[in-house]
């Protein structure tokens, strides 16, 4: 990877794009700590401590950098951006009309998309700007009128301005990563959010690996060893993938030949990303989330069910993350769709016939692979959780979810690099 750097940098092409991209993150960090006006920046961090560190704004506070808990322009991150995405993908196979602009309208069709895409993004950002103002208010009063401040006969201005303030915020986000996905390096939304957690290592795993450091030095070596493990696991899966050999059929046209090549259908084990243990840590705390609006902080539910370090939360948390798993696996290969393609090119399965029985082995083998992905990616999210729970005070801001998002971030950066640096030292025929 240190190689990789280091040659791109001598292309001056390259160095003018990672200097591009280096801009851009370092203009989202200095946005990611300007408060938004009438909020009390210390009351509300400590009230994220005290009421919602262990909700799903625990999640969202991960995702945006520390700036969900502090209340600043960028504290929505690239949530919106995300929910919108993903709410689109899944209009897309609910409705027909998008589901052929996806397909057949080509590189328009796309740029449609993604302008849906985008206004669903300012709709979002608006709609948890308004929810985040909402909290605002429910937790004033507990702090003593301390979380809100300087909005005494301000009327309406004060939550209008709140509210745009973090719905510009997002859409600015959202702006920044598409100009490092044009004019960068790497996808510009990936890239945002690999920072965002990369921010909080200092804060959430060096500084209390120093505090513990001469009294329980064992837990240090173990956590760092524990770390190198998953980040070796985390790589070694993102890699691996089911080959399916497949063998195209000779035709001969005129005096030419086509086709009689061998070559393979890949299927990667976690093909779906990092996103089921998102949408599972989301559900599984909603109901925390719900105690802590309420007031709820202990009892047998709170500490035994809602609470993440009980073990049905785990078991739940498992049990979500295996079926989002296969969710998105349903959602993102299609056997039928690809059998289909096979047949109309020419290509067959070898030991299968073309049409419905090879669409039920593809089938079979998705199963049988998204399996084995969801158990690593339950392995990769309850571990933090265990050593948690075993190292007892001692927090770490750091979780699974953190550590396959740095890793897959990072090998798709380096990927887009050696692509780019292939492509111009490729010499084309007219060279030759």
């Amino acid at each position: 990877m240190l190689t990789t750097l280091r040659n791109a940098w001598k292309i001056a092409d390259l160095r003018k794009k990672i200097l591009f991209t280096l801009l851009i993150v370092l203009l989202y960090r200095i946005g990611n700590v300007i408060p938004v006006p009438f909020v009390n920046v210390e009351t509300m961090s400590k009230m994220f401590d005290e009421q919602l560190s262990g909700t799903i704004f625990g999640l969202f506070n991960m995702m945006s950098g520390n700036a969900f808990s502090m209340a600043t322009i960028f504290a929505l991150s690239i949530q919106p951006y995300i929910n919108a995405s993903i709410i689109i993908q899944l209009l897309t196979i609910a409705i027909p009309a998008l589901e052929r602009l996806s397909k057949e309208g080509g590189e328009e069709g796309k740029k449609k998309i993604n302008k849906i895409t985008q206004l669903t993004t300012v709709g979002l950002g608006l709609l948890m700007g308004f929810a985040y103002y909402i909290m605002l208010v429910n937790y004033n009063d507990q702090y003593g009128g301390a979380l809100l401040m300087n909005t005494e006969g301000m009327g309406l201005l004060a939550p209008i301005v709140i509210i745009l303030s973090f719905m510009t915020g997002s859409t600015l986000v959202m702006w920044l990563g598409d100009q490092i996905t044009q004019h960068g390096i790497g996808n510009g939304i990936s890239m945002i959010l690999f920072a965002n957690i990369i921010a909080r290592i200092p804060g959430g795993i060096i500084m209390p690996m120093i505090n513990m450091l001469w009294e329980q030095w064992y837990w240090v070596l173990a956590l760092i060893v524990a770390m190198l493990a998953i980040i070796v696991f985390i790589i070694f899966v993102s890699q691996a993938e089911r080959r399916i050999p497949v063998q195209y059929a000779k035709r001969v046209v005129g005096r030419k030949v086509y086709g009689g090549q061998n070559t393979h259908l890949p299927i990667k084990v976690n093909m779906s990303g990092v996103l089921p243990i998102i949408f599972a840590q989301s559900i599984a705390s909603l109901p925390a989330t719900i105690c802590a609006f309420a007031g709820v902080k202990s009892g047998w539910w709170y500490d035994n069910v809602f609470s993440s370090t009980s073990v049905i939360y785990v078991i739940i948390y498992l049990l979500l993350i295996i079926g989002f798993s296969y969710f998105y696996a349903t959602v993102q290969y299609n056997p039928v769709e690809v059998a289909n393609n096979l047949k109309k090119n020419g290509g067959f399965i070898p030991g299968f016939r073309p049409g419905r029985p090879t669409s039920d082995f593809i089938h079979k083998v998705i199963n049988k692979v998204t399996l084995f992905g969801a158990i690593y990616l339950g392995i990769v999210a309850v571990i933090p959780i265990i050593l948690g729970a075993v190292m007892g005070d001692t927090r770490f801001s750091f979780g699974g979810t953190s550590v396959i998002i740095i890793v897959s971030v990072a090998l798709e950066t380096v990927a887009a690099i050696e692509a780019q640096m292939m492509m111009r030292n490729y010499s084309g025929f007219l060279e030759k």
